[in-house]
């Protein structure tokens, strides 16, 4: 198959290309930023390109089969481009899709767009209260895919909990920093929630399943994470086991801690939105089993064993890590801010 894969330079979109050139597929990577020379195949097309043109798209999309659109905004960009390039990114990738007879677009989104819910396991028709521009833009993008549906468009909808892997940073690189120099992890609450993950290579299986057929069974939203999960604790301090620094939980009060990174994230300072600690002492987790059963399928790793593997890898590339400069994207450092003060009394 020709595949084209929007955001394919950023960390899922280097998943995809591994997985899917194994396939023997003629890979097409769109992406806003420059592409690594050394972790991409050479036989894939690599096309800086902004998903927001147009024109720019439409050469590209032409003659393919299917298009995962992953490209997006991330929460720390500014307003105006979360807006744009998730809104008006989507809709030029639908437009051309239907164009170009493209077999099946599958769009990535978020388990974001259910906000702070009541109820779990999340389902997904349950509803959809966006938090913040990230979180709001996935849900009017979401609504341009149900649209096209409607009108003939092949569309699936993935809705991914929050994924790691190899090669995940982003948030991820604080959190395995203070680990690493066996800081005391402060976490809203006991820890007592239960909040899923995901694996990156669990999302990109379930993706290339998606890609096989145009079954209409596929059109429409799908969650997604790991199947195995247990409390926000449990899961860390099997973390710190692995890590063997001296890391461990620290609780705090969450009402007090939140306002405070409301005020931090609001003056510019701390790298943490609003979603994140929205969520972060409340049970999170959405419900497999539609994608389980459409797809004859199921995910392998647990939130334990994904969170394991990412640090690993952090470990074995800790020197380069901490050589590059910090960015707004999850294969980049964070910056951490007003929390590297905070780490130094960890």
């Amino acid at each position: 198959m020709r595949i084209l894969i929007t955001g394919g330079a950023g960390f899922l979109g280097l998943h995809l290309t591994s997985y899917l050139s194994r396939k023997n597929h003629k890979l097409t990577l769109v992406d806003i930023q420059e592409f690594s020379k050394n972790e991409y195949t050479a036989d894939s097309k690599k096309e800086v390109c902004d998903v927001r043109s147009k024109r720019q798209l439409d050469s590209l999309i032409k003659g393919q089969d299917i298009i995962i659109h992953a490209a997006a905004a991330l929460p720390l960009w500014k307003k105006e481009d979360i807006y744009t390039t998730n809104i008006d990114g989507t809709k030029n990738v639908l437009e051309l899709g239907k164009k170009h007879k493209i077999k099946r677009v599958i769009y990535i989104s978020s388990t974001a767009v259910y906000g702070v819910p009541k109820k779990h396991p999340i389902l997904e028709d349950d509803p959809r209260v966006g938090v913040g521009a990230y979180g709001k833009t996935k849900i009017l993008a979401e609504d341009l895919c149900f649209g096209e549906i409607k009108k003939g468009l092949k569309v699936t909808i993935i809705r991914p909990k929050t994924f790691v892997g190899t090669g995940r940073l982003g948030v991820f690189e604080i959190l395995f920093d203070w680990i690493h120099d066996g800081k005391k992890i402060p976490v809203l609450g006991n820890g007592g929630n239960r909040y899923q993950l995901l694996d990156v290579d669990d999302l990109v299986e379930a993706i290339y399943l998606f890609s096989l057929n145009n079954k209409n069974s596929y059109n429409g939203a799908f969650n997604i994470g790991a199947e195995k999960f247990e409390t926000v604790k449990a899961d860390l301090e099997e973390l710190f086991r692995f890590a063997k620094s001296g890391s461990g939980i620290f609780p705090t009060p969450a009402f007090i801690v939140k306002k405070a990174l409301w005020f931090f994230e609001k003056i510019g300072v701390s790298p943490l939105y609003q979603w994140v600690y929205d969520t972060a002492d409340k049970d999170s987790f959405v419900s497999i089993e539609k994608i389980k059963k459409t797809l004859n399928w199921k995910p392998r790793y647990s939130n334990t064993e994904a969170l394991i593997k990412s640090y690993s890898w952090y470990l074995k590339n800790y020197k380069k890590i901490k050589s590059r400069t910090t960015g707004v994207t999850h294969t980049t450092g964070w910056k951490q801010g007003i929390l590297a003060l905070f780490k130094r009394f960890a």
